[in-house]
């Protein structure tokens, strides 16, 4: 699988390490600053929202037009009534939809005109630009009393000739402390822009700098630059850090190399880069209660390539990386996979633990709680049908030793049934949807041949449970059956 989107770009990543064994849509890791930011709340009424992207959608008969869907939360969790379904072509969107646009192939949330309800920055790497196939697009959507309306600016690439893909890279949080939400861009090169100081809603901004991480370059051929992007204040300072995910440049190989670049009063500079163990997909979030952000990244890839070669920090089945936050910034790593402890499963190859993963405090305990996805995992013969795993923070950190669980759709009370190729965890999301405090889980599925499906596994307040819990698909949200939507594959973390 080798598409020129967003969507391909981690899977090919993860192709190029392991020989092909991961075939489906990546999912960005986008959200705002999450050590401080728990949840996205585009309408205002205190309780957490979830954007789904369809971004393989037919719009008005437009192949991989794309679209997302902002699920609203509510006391009773989200639901597929309580929505906004946007394409390109919703009044007020910057642009038409068009083939092979895959809008919402990126996106991250943050209130950038400071209004009070949180923005949601929507990337369309394949949109054609002039004579460029895929020069690629960005739009700010506004939040309001009524949610995401439509009503956006549109953002675009200040340097239309040496990109790529822009905007298929997105990461919004607070980089230089000034209390005003920022926003990185990137597209197919190694170079970030970094706007700073929000933006109106007549699209002016405060400033715009560049930040160039040791990370290569790519084409329109070879679409690289970063996988993904990731916000969240690791040291402390009150300033937000940015994650890379990207392919370094130090080795013959360009193994997958992930980069902390700390916040400053001047934003972000890719001199002050520091080498973390690799992942092409991260969250943030404080786990052991310290007040410093610690760094869990998927490396969801076998310990060799299919030729045999052998595959820097890996394992086989995938493992994920989590290094502990401090005053100085990134301190320990601990690697874990499903042979650790009491981590449900087994590591085995092509079972991609670690393809995906949220943080959030499920319990109210203070404490960041951890889910990682395993969708390739086989069970009872299905192959490639999938399951979620969730482990729970503590003041030592994950504790992988207890109270692990662990959910797929065979699992009594999940809507579902285990089938070949469904890729349950395909993205996940851990975000307080009930406004009760305690974060709620959202799976996202590869379901019906890649029509995508959603299903919501809430809190009890104590763990996540199967009570309560409801599935739906694309056709239940406005988005068509046609092609290959991918509806739930992409989360706005």
């Amino acid at each position: 699988m080798h598409m020129h989107t967003r969507l391909a770009l981690a899977t090919a990543a993860a192709a190029a390490l392991t020989g092909g064994l991961l075939t489906f849509a990546a999912s960005p890791a986008t959200a705002a600053d999450s050590t401080k930011v728990a949840k996205a709340d585009f309408n205002g009424d205190g309780i957490g929202d979830v954007v789904a992207s369809a971004p393989g959608a037919y719009v008005s008969g437009h192949k991989n037009a794309g679209q997302v869907v902002v699920l609203y939360g509510s006391a009773s969790g989200v639901t597929s009534t309580k929505r906004t379904t946007i394409s390109q072509n919703t009044s007020g969107v910057p642009g038409t939809a068009e083939a092979g646009d895959f809008f919402g192939a990126e996106t991250a949330y943050a209130d950038f005109n400071g209004d009070g309800y949180d923005d949601l920055a929507v990337g369309t790497p394949d949109e054609k630009v002039g004579t460029d196939t895929n020069g690629g697009g960005l739009a700010i959507l506004w939040g309001s009393k009524s949610g995401l309306t439509g009503k956006g600016i549109d953002v675009p690439d200040p340097s239309r000739s040496s990109h790529d893909f822009w905007g298929k890279d997105l990461a919004a949080g607070d980089f230089d402390g000034d209390g005003r939400a920022d926003l990185v861009v990137g597209s197919s090169a190694s170079t970030l822009y970094l706007y700073k100081g929000g933006f109106t809603t007549a699209g002016s901004y405060g400033s715009r700098t560049t930040v160039k991480p040791p990370i290569i370059s790519g084409t329109n051929d070879d679409p690289y630059g970063p996988m993904s992007l990731t916000a969240g204040d690791v040291n402390g300072d009150g300033r937000t850090d940015l994650v890379v995910d990207g392919f370094e440049t130090q080795t013959q190989y360009g193994w997958n190399t992930n980069y902390w670049l700390p916040g400053s009063a001047g934003g972000l500079s890719g001199s002050t880069a520091q080498a973390l163990k690799p992942g092409i997909i991260t969250a943030i979030g404080d786990i052991n209660g310290d007040g410093y952000g610690d760094i869990v990244s998927g490396a969801g890839w076998d310990s060799k390539t299919s030729d045999g070669t052998p595959v820097p920090d890996s394992s086989d089945g995938g493992r994920v990386n989590v290094t502990y936050g401090s005053a100085s910034g990134p301190a320990g790593t601990t690697g874990i996979n499903q042979n650790t402890g009491s981590v449900p499963g087994t590591s085995e190859k092509g079972d991609s633990f670690g393809w995906d993963l949220d943080l959030g405090d499920i319990n109210g305990d203070g404490y960041q709680d951890l889910v990682v996805s395993s969708p390739d995992e086989d069970i009872s013969g299905v192959s490639n049908t999938g399951m979620v795993t969730v482990l729970y923070g503590s003041a030592s950190g994950v504790n992988t030793a207890s109270g692990t669980q662990s959910f797929a759709q065979s699992t009594a009370g999940v809507p579902g049934n285990d089938e070949k190729n469904d890729l349950f965890g395909a993205d996940v999301k851990l975000d307080d949807v009930t406004g009760d405090g305690k974060a709620d889980l959202v799976v996202g599925s590869y379901e019906n041949s890649g029509n995508g499906g959603i299903t919501y596994l809430p809190s009890n307040g104590t763990k996540i449970t199967t009570s309560g819990s409801r599935s739906f698909g694309p056709s239940n949200v406005a988005v068509s059956t046609d092609g290959t939507p991918q509806f739930g594959a992409l989360f706005a973390d």
